[in-house]
């Protein structure tokens, strides 16, 4: 899900010199040289005005406050101290130099970066110590209130900068958490249709796969005795394997990054149940197919069932020597019910409902979808499917 000057992995971006400053950004140089720049200027005017009055007292604030200009190129590096030391070499010529008291801009520009650093204790004492050093000093010193007035209105404008800089600080701490909370919800919506997609693509090849396996099998042992069958077999491995191609062509269409709109097919249903269960036959299943069912069953649930139903015949052809299965469909007033079941018995050590079997967890992960479960359990030498589908969770997806 990174420290607050980064966003997350997904809003990394080249480097600005590979391909040019990031989102019209100036380069990293910029922000240290421009305050040091502006804030030179200035002073450099500053002292050529104390130069013309010819008052040494204010040449040398001038000077120093031109001296505090420089000092702004280590402010990222250490804003507490820089703001204090720039707050204290430029007050003198906020307090001696005649006209716009420009001599307050490197201490601006101190206070922004230092709020920006998170200094906000070096920001209040310096402030504090010019408004009662500079302001009580200078009426002291120089007997003189304008001197104090003036200082103290330079600390309240500067304190008005303070709450500025607070907040577009906050504006952008709020950015960057909105900024990690998208790119999170995107990497979990990558993630999840990456799954969706290996579960949808582990369905259909592996269903199809088995069959083919199957079919070439008896097709090989018929070949020389029966090749009217064998042939058979044959035309059933090509019908499979170009109905796996269309299914496996429309789960990746959607990954096409070249604006061609991908071959769409309709999602099977329980109306495709009865090819499915011919299939099986093909392969040497006899399935039988009963539905119990009054009430319309959603598009999206029909979808999951058939996923399930297919995923069940599969492991019953890989896994079992039963030459027949049961399919069926029913509901209840609280869920939609699918169950598989088969006679056995096993004819491999591992089976689907072992550790590693990926089908019986893509089972679980679509009923999880509709807030139902799944339960695998041997049934004397055979082995039965429940399959509970909640039907409020399936009513809120269809009609949202």
């Amino acid at each position: 899900m990174p420290s607050d000057d980064t966003v997350d992995d997904a809003f990394v971006e080249p480097p600005w010199h590979v391909n040019g400053p990031p989102h019209g950004r100036p380069p990293v140089w910029v922000p240290s040289v421009v305050p040091v720049v502006v804030s030179g200027l200035l002073q450099i005017i500053s002292v050529g005005i104390a130069v013309h009055g010819g008052r040494p007292v204010q040449i040398v604030a001038g000077v120093v406050a031109l001296c505090a200009s420089a000092l702004l190129v280590l402010a990222r590096r250490a804003p507490g101290p820089i703001v204090a030391i720039v707050a204290a070499l430029c007050t003198p010529a906020v307090a001696l130099l005649a006209g716009p008291p420009v001599a307050a801009v490197p201490l601006v520009f101190a206070v922004v970066i230092a709020i920006r650093g998170e200094a906000r204790v070096w920001v209040w004492s310096s402030l504090g110590a010019v408004a009662l050093i500079g302001g009580i000093g200078g009426y002291l010193l120089l007997e003189n209130a304008f001197v104090s007035v003036r200082i103290l209105i330079v600390v309240i404008v500067l304190c008005l900068v303070v709450a500025l800089s607070e907040a577009a600080r906050a504006r952008r701490a709020r950015y960057r958490a909105a900024s990690r909370t998208i790119a999170a919800r995107r990497k979990s919506a990558a993630e999840a249709e990456r799954l969706r997609i290996a579960r949808e693509l582990h369905d259909v090849l592996a269903h199809s796969l088995s069959q083919i396996s199957v079919q070439a099998g008896v097709g090989l042992h018929l070949f020389d005795s029966e090749p009217q069958r064998a042939k058979e077999s044959l035309a059933s491995i090509k019908e499979t394997s170009s109905r796996a191609l269309d299914e496996v062509r429309g789960v990746l269409g959607m990954l096409r990054e070249d604006g061609e709109a991908p071959a769409l097919a309709p999602e099977p249903d329980l109306a495709s149940i009865p090819e499915l269960a011919r299939t099986a036959r093909a392969a040497g299943l006899e399935v039988t197919v009963s539905t119990a069912v009054t009430d319309a069953i959603p598009s999206a649930v029909q979808f999951v069932m058939y996923r399930i139903i297919q995923e069940a015949l599969t492991n019953v052809v890989r896994h079992s020597a039963a030459r027949t299965a049961t399919v069926t469909v029913s509901q209840s007033a609280r869920a939609w019910i699918v169950d598989i079941a088969d006679p056995g018995p096993k004819t491999h050590a591992e089976s689907e409902t072992g550790s590693t079997g990926r089908g019986l967890v893509g089972m679980r992960e679509r009923a999880h979808q509709f807030g139902g479960h799944v339960i695998a359990e041997a049934v004397g030498a055979g082995f039965r499917v429940h399959v509970e589908l909640a039907r409020s969770a399936t009513d809120r997806m269809e009609y949202s």
